[in-house]
């Protein structure tokens, strides 16, 4: 997979990710210069 689009994959991903998320985190996990691994961990507030 080339850079351009696996630069367009990983932001098509965390967009989905972050469409659904209220609260939380998304950490990014780089080896060699590429994406490997997204993490999502998401919070749930209680009043």
């Amino acid at each position: 997979m080339g850079g351009r689009e696996q630069f367009e994959e990983v932001a098509s991903k965390i967009q989905a990710m972050l469409a659904d998320m209220k609260y939380g985190s998304i950490t990014i996990v780089v080896q060699d210069g590429k994406v490997i691994q997204l993490e999502k961990s998401e919070k749930v507030r209680l009043k």
